[in-house]
C-alpha cells in the first residue's frame, strides 16, 4: 500500500506573533472589515508598514519586540480613533491608563471614565476603547506579583461595572481593552 504523505507546509507560514496580530486586527476593525481575514490582512500590512524601521530593529535585537508591540498597539488605537471619527451617529471614546502616572488609579480612572460615558451617553452605539491598563497595573519591567495581578483584575471588573451601571440599557456600548 502506498503512503501517504503530509500536504506540503505552506511556504511563508506566519510566525505566532503575526497571526495573533492578524486576528486582533480582525476582531477591533470588525465593522470594517466584516470578519474578513484578506481585509484585516491588508490593515495589518499598513499599520506595519508604517512601523517597518522599528521592525528592521527588533529583528536586528530582539528584546525590542515588547516595543514593536506597544508601537502596534498605539498605531492601532490611532487608526481606530480615526475611523470612529467618520462614523456619524456612533460614539466613541479612547482611554490612555498610561497618559499619566495617576491614570490607572481607581478615583482618576473613575473621572477619566465618567467624562468618557458621558460624551457617548447621547449615541446608541457606541465604543469605549481603553487602552494600556495592563501596562498602567503590570509594568513589564517589574515583576508580576498577587497584588499586582488582583489589581489589574480589580481595574477590569470596575471598568466594566463602571460602564454597565452608567450606561443606558437600550444603548449599545462595546468595551475594548488594547
Amino acid at each position: 500500500m502506498p503512503e501517504k504523505s503530509a500536504p506540503p507546509a505552506p511556504a511563508t507560514a506566519p510566525a505566532r506573533g503575526e497571526l495573533l496580530r492578524l486576528h486582533f486586527i480582525n476582531a477591533l476593525f470588525a465593522r470594517l472589515t466584516g470578519h474578513d481575514l484578506y481585509l484585516a490582512q491588508q490593515i495589518n500590512d499598513a499599520i506595519a508598514f508604517s512601523l517597518a524601521e522599528l521592525a528592521a530593529q527588533t529583528r536586528e535585537h530582539p528584546e525590542l519586540a515588547a516595543r514593536y508591540d506597544a508601537a502596534f498597539n498605539e498605531a492601532a488605537a490611532r487608526l481606530l480613533t480615526r475611523f470612529f471619527a467618520d462614523q456619524p451617529g456612533h460614539g466613541f471614546y479612547h482611554w490612555d491608563a498610561l497618559s499619566t502616572l495617576t491614570s490607572a488609579t481607581p478615583l482618576f480612572a473613575r473621572a477619566e471614565l465618567m467624562t468618557g460615558l458621558k460624551k457617548l451617553a447621547p449615541f446608541h452605539e457606541s465604543t469605549l476603547l481603553i487602552t494600556n491598563l495592563r501596562p498602567a497595573l503590570l509594568p513589564p519591567a517589574q515583576r508580576e506579583t498577587v497584588r499586582r495581578r488582583r489589581d489589574y483584575e480589580d481595574a477590569l471588573a470596575y471598568v466594566q461595572d463602571l460602564a454597565a451601571a452608567r450606561t443606558a440599557p437600550s444603548a449599545d456600548l462595546r468595551l475594548l481593552f488594547l
